[in-house]
């Protein structure tokens, strides 16, 4: 072989070994990444030549879908619709070509494309056939009456709403202000698509943040249920009394707490426990923070959730938050829901719904059941307690602090600062919030609470930043918690 033959020869070899190489690479290590990119259109259209599952709402007759595919007669053959669209955005979220999903269709995804492990005798029986594979049907535990109470409630105001069942955990609302229409982000147009996606981001009002699961507010007074629950957990009793001062010093500083009216609470004299509650007294629940220390507060609050990631059937709850190594000022604010506690309104709407539940914490579920296409359950959800990573149980305080914390709740909407939830006919038990925000800002307003206050079967949380438009003057009594209680009539107007 003389030298040219040579050269050509090791030419080939080199470039056949260039070729395998890049092919091992496409195939081994870019395999994933190039099946999964957006651009991949021969993955749209399969992705889009079967007919995704439905989400579903109501029972019986009154079963309707929130969200399903129908044919195109284009190269994708099905498009997602919603029928009620910014009604359920943040319940169903959205099936986007372009932008991937959220919610329901992110996190049941398997079963909506029919490619759960359930339908996998299903799908080789579909094969054999020459039948086409069809998703399943994903059942919500939401109520529309009261998803409809919720969103006529907060009306065009920023906030959010959670309603559960406090026996079962089952969401029968789940509501954000702002809220987006998902149809927008299912249409086969990418131009529109990436338009409705980029208005939508730009917008300051952020209407795909899902503020019921993943925005994080000052609880404010709502926090003192679990101030109390620790005090009752501790062996203080209801009608244990308290110094009532105008305002109280905090220690290692010269600042000090003041009450919403600046004056005392009852008039300067011993002041019960339950008659704190009843009136939202700040200076009583500071003490109460100072007596119990900053371990029994976080503590407590730990047992309801905080401080802890738990799985939701929606991705990416947000977590709750109390720090750990408070000092006594900061324990006295963190008593009232103040200084860095965070809460979102799914955890303060398991607070009350424990509460509600003889002090038991459920799963909170947002989906009861998959179904086929015949209507066929093949995975339930039932309901769950909550065991929380490092809790000994679900049961978040005692049955006797639970009884005792109801009908001190009681006595807030009948006589204190929870009035405006009160229900014809109808015990209500339940808490107001006001949490500062800055000076001169107007506050964060909250209502949490269930009914029948004896036997309930919805619990509640309503927040409204921003003094929910009503100014600094705002308070949860008077903008949260009729809103609170519109949810808590459309629930027991619907019950099962």
């Amino acid at each position: 072989m003389n030298a040219s033959i040579r050269r050509v020869a090791l030419l080939i070899v080199a470039l056949f070994a260039a070729l395998f190489v890049n092919l091992n690479y496409l195939q081994v290590v870019r395999a994933d990444d190039l099946a999964s990119n957006g651009a991949n259109a021969r993955r749209l259209v399969e992705e889009y030549e079967s007919e995704r599952g439905r989400i579903l709402i109501g029972d019986g007759n009154a079963t309707r879908p929130i969200a399903e595919s129908v044919e195109t007669g284009g190269e994708l053959k099905y498009r997602r619709t919603y029928a009620s669209g910014p009604r359920y955005a943040h319940v169903t979220g959205y099936s986007s070509p372009i932008f991937g999903r959220s919610e329901i269709e992110r996190a049941f995804n398997d079963e909506l494309t029919g490619n759960a492990p359930e339908a996998f005798a299903r799908n080789l029986a579909d094969l054999i056939a020459g039948r086409e594979r069809a998703g399943d049907s994903v059942h919500t535990t939401v109520r529309e009456a009261v998803q409809q109470a919720a969103a006529e409630g907060v009306g065009n105001r920023e906030g959010a709403v959670v309603a559960l069942e406090p026996r079962t955990g089952a969401v029968l609302a789940l509501w954000s202000s702002p809220t987006y229409d998902p149809n927008a982000l299912a249409s086969h147009n990418p131009a529109d698509v990436r338009a409705a996606w980029e208005d939508l981001n730009a917008d300051p009002a952020t209407p795909l943040l899902n503020r019921a699961v993943r925005e994080s507010y000052p609880p404010g007074s709502t926090f003192k249920l679990v101030t109390a629950a620790a005090a009752l957990e501790s062996g203080v009793s209801p009608d244990q009394t308290f110094t009532d001062p105008a305002a109280l010093d905090l220690p290692q500083t010269t600042a000090t707490i003041g009450n919403f009216s600046g004056g005392t609470c009852n008039g300067g004299q011993p002041i019960t426990l339950t008659q704190a509650l009843t009136i939202s007294c700040n200076t009583t629940f500071a003490q109460l923070g100072l007596e119990l220390g900053p371990d029994l507060l976080a503590e407590q609050a730990e047992r309801f959730g905080f401080n802890a990631e738990w799985t939701f059937q929606l991705p990416g709850p947000g977590t709750s938050q109390i720090p750990t190594d408070l000092d006594p000022p900061a324990t006295a604010q963190s008593a009232i829901g103040q200084r860095d506690v965070r809460a979102t309104p799914l955890q303060m709407a398991m607070v009350a719904a424990a509460i509600g539940n003889d002090g038991v914490l459920m799963t909170p579920r947002i989906v009861d059941r998959v179904e086929d296409m015949s209507g066929r359950v093949i995975r339930p959800f039932e309901p769950e307690e909550l065991r929380l990573p490092d809790q000994p149980s679900a049961q978040a305080l005692s049955r006797s602090s639970a009884d005792a914390l109801q009908a001190m709740m009681e006595n807030v909407v009948n006589a204190g600062s929870g009035q405006s939830a009160a229900i014809s006919g109808v015990e209500v038990a339940g808490k107001t919030g006001t949490a500062e925000t800055g000076q001169g800002r107007p506050p964060t307003v909250w209502f949490v609470g269930f009914a029948p206050a004896d036997d309930p079967t919805v619990a509640v949380a309503v927040v409204l930043p921003d003094g929910g438009g009503a100014g600094s003057g705002a308070t949860g009594g008077a903008v949260a918690a009729p809103v609170a209680a519109r949810v808590m009539q459309a629930a027991l107007d619907t019950a099962q």
